[in-house]
């Protein structure tokens, strides 16, 4: 008796465990949904104005589900949309991507990129996530100067390593921004300084929330601060949240808006809207893309 009991058990958890993982990657992975914040960091009686933060569409050439519902946003009619990186997933990806955001590069936009930028996804154990120093390993390079003309000829504005300012909403928006801290081709030094006084909002760009990067960003006035990178820690645990952000960012700020420590910046760090490849799951955390209104302090 007692060994059918161990069996039944045995049966039972790999029922459980299967049905799992097939919700995981059948059905959460695709439940594109559009959050909504309100973020006070405009002056005293301004009109709101709308951000669309994108992240992590890790794009491959067959995801057609998420091209038309990224490519549906256009609908929001955005004040500005911004781009935090890890757009590709594949050589062949370009095309993808732009299918997804043709409708959006009619409206101002800004952008950095990710690793998953520069180079391809390759096989990995998903428990190294949990180890601080891993190595990283390159895949194939991916078409990063080929997406980059694609978006600055549209008239978005590359900001991996750039300071500058654009018109959006009808205000002056300084923006800073740095390349992938998290494959260390940041250079925020480069870029650093107090927020102009004559801008009515300021926001920093990052693909992977590092905190030396946005402790300097903090420091110099931003805003508002905007990354992607974490998947919101992509298999989360109900009650719990994330179990690793990849980055040194803490787990309890893997998604969503949060005051950054010590300063009057707020964070929003997108969960995305892809996965890797080799790990086409997601649990507790569906992909996501961000509505930001900006209001009155």
């Amino acid at each position: 008796m007692r060994k059918r009991t161990v069996l039944r058990l045995a049966a039972a958890t790999a029922a459980v465990g299967g049905a799992t993982l097939a919700y995981a990657s059948l059905v959460e992975r695709n439940m594109f949904t559009l959050r909504r914040y309100d973020v006070p960091v405009l002056p005293t009686d301004a009109e709101p104005l709308r951000v669309l933060h994108l992240s992590d569409l890790h794009m491959t050439p067959d995801q057609a589900r998420k091209q038309r519902w990224v490519a549906s946003l256009a609908a929001l009619d955005p004040d500005l949309v911004v781009v935090t990186g890890d757009n590709m997933a594949h050589p062949d990806a370009v095309p993808g991507v732009l299918r997804a955001l043709q409708p959006l590069l009619d409206y101002p936009g800004v952008f950095v990129f990710g690793s998953n930028d520069y180079t391809g996804p390759v096989w990995k154990n998903p428990f190294t996530y949990f180890l601080p120093d891993r190595e990283y390993v390159e895949g194939v390079e991916l078409p990063y100067e080929e997406l980059r003309e694609v978006f600055t000829g549209a008239g978005w504005v590359d900001l991996n390593n750039v300071r500058t300012a654009i018109k959006a909403g009808g205000r002056t928006i300084d923006l800073v921004g740095v390349d992938d801290p998290h494959i260390e081709r940041d250079d925020y030094p480069s870029v650093s300084g107090k927020v102009s006084s004559s801008a009515a909002l300021s926001i920093g760009l990052t693909h992977s929330p590092e905190p030396r990067v946005l402790d300097q960003m903090a420091a110099d006035g931003f805003d508002l601060l905007l990354a992607g990178h974490t998947h919101g820690g992509q298999v989360c645990v109900p009650g719990v949240g994330a179990l690793v952000t990849n980055c040194g960012l803490p787990r309890t700020m893997a998604r969503g808006l949060h005051r950054w420590p010590g300063s009057d910046s707020w964070l929003h760090v997108s969960a995305g809207l892809g996965t890797h490849p080799t790990a086409p799951v997601r649990f507790a955390c569906p992909p996501e893309a961000s509505v930001l209104t900006l209001i009155a302090r």
